[in-house]
């Protein structure tokens, strides 16, 4: 099965492609002129053994806020039009990441409900011009799109930027595990027979 698609989307703020294989072997050629995002995002990839390339031109001298909801939203809707149906898949994905002195866990399931849940430690320093806010922006759009419930618990950290890589990394791996397949199911995993 060929489980990769390619999303373009074009507004007045942000012009978007996403392609993504999530059978890959996680290559990521991430362009989405804010650097730390697409350090996020390959970080994502990586671990989540995934191809994704993403190419994103917005309005980011206005702020950075177009450009990474709507990047959430073209590959929540990739990620949706790879698994419709979402049909012999795990759908449940968990994973708890370490990164130096942040640990977050990151829960997903494909269940064609979105709903997001992000705790975030409080009080923590911005560095730089990307903050967890605008990564809740990202995740918010995501899941949306993608159709699926995630919730998101970092549990500790002082360095924003080692928390933010620990959520990123676990979301990765959390969807590798959701979305492999699953030779015993002959469509959803749902007590229903349909997601």
């Amino acid at each position: 099965m060929d489980r990769k698609a390619r999303v373009l989307r074009k507004t007045n703020e942000t012009d978007i492609i996403v392609e993504l294989n999530i059978d890959g072997s996680g290559c990521a050629d991430i362009s989405t002129g804010i650097p730390f995002f697409d350090h996020m995002l390959t970080a994502f990839t990586i671990h989540g053994f995934f191809d994704l390339d993403i190419k994103a031109k917005g309005d980011i001298d206005v702020d950075f806020h177009h450009t990474v909801e709507d990047v959430g939203l073209v590959l929540g809707l990739t990620l949706s039009q790879i698994l419709d149906g979402k049909s012999q898949i795990n759908r449940f994905g968990d994973s708890c990441i370490p990164m130096d002195e942040a640990l977050s866990k990151v829960t997903i399931d494909l269940s064609n409900r979105p709903y997001l849940i992000y705790n975030f430690p409080q009080g923590l320093k911005t560095k730089g011009d990307f903050d967890a806010d605008l990564a809740k922006e990202f995740f918010q759009a995501m899941c949306v799109k993608g159709a699926f419930n995630l919730h998101i618990n970092s549990y500790y950290g002082v360095n924003e930027h080692h928390v933010l890589e620990s959520i990123f990394k676990a979301l990765g791996k959390s969807l590798h595990m959701a979305t492999r397949s699953n030779d015993r199911l002959s469509g959803a995993l749902s007590s229903k027979g349909t997601l």
